[in-house]
């Protein structure tokens, strides 16, 4: 569970009163965000209109729409463009798959239900840790934990937590 969820919903009903319908750079944020507050879903629909097909020619795939989207290109059709939408949207991508900080790792913590299954390879955790795994009915199937530092940290799905202690350049497997 989110460690402070009076914060978290205070910040989702901020969110809620912003509204989805932004380009560019803070659509990028709110897919993070909501991420970061474990609504995987919510995130999900938003990368997907962070992805909507904008024609460079300025005609829009759905009406009303005051822009944004993605160019051929895959640039952010901000309009006319921002970098900031594309990273965003990367990192949010990362934040649905995996979350730290200097003592954890949360694995899965705000999977979409249309990712039910996937794998990933070179998440980038706090620590100096990389992320490898594959999941299937949105539960880690197996995890590879590689420390480019040497460290520990407790990896974590829902209520099962195991604690990781590698050195510089080790890597470990776990089967979930």
């Amino acid at each position: 569970p989110l460690k402070t969820p009076d914060l978290a919903e205070a910040s989702k009903k901020t969110l809620e009163i912003k509204g989805d319908e932004t380009t560019g750079w803070s659509k990028g944020w709110r897919i993070n965000l909501w991420a970061r507050l474990w609504d995987g879903n919510r995130a999900y629909k938003m990368f997907r209109e962070l992805l909507r097909y904008v024609d460079p020619d300025g005609k829009k795939t759905e009406k009303p729409r005051r822009g944004g989207g993605t160019y051929p290109n895959l640039f952010d059709a901000h309009p006319p463009f921002q970098i900031d939408g594309n990273f965003g949207g990367a990192a949010a991508v990362a934040e649905m798959l995996a979350q730290s900080n200097e003592n954890e790792i949360r694995l899965l913590p705000a999977l979409p239900d249309a990712w039910s299954e996937g794998s990933v390879k070179g998440i980038c955790a706090r620590g100096g840790f990389e992320i490898e795994m594959t999941w299937n009915n949105k539960k880690p199937e197996k995890v590879i934990v590689s420390s480019k530092n040497g460290g520990k940290t407790m990896l974590i799905f829902g209520d099962k937590k195991q604690e990781i202690v590698l050195k510089k350049g080790e890597s470990i497997e776990i089967k979930f």
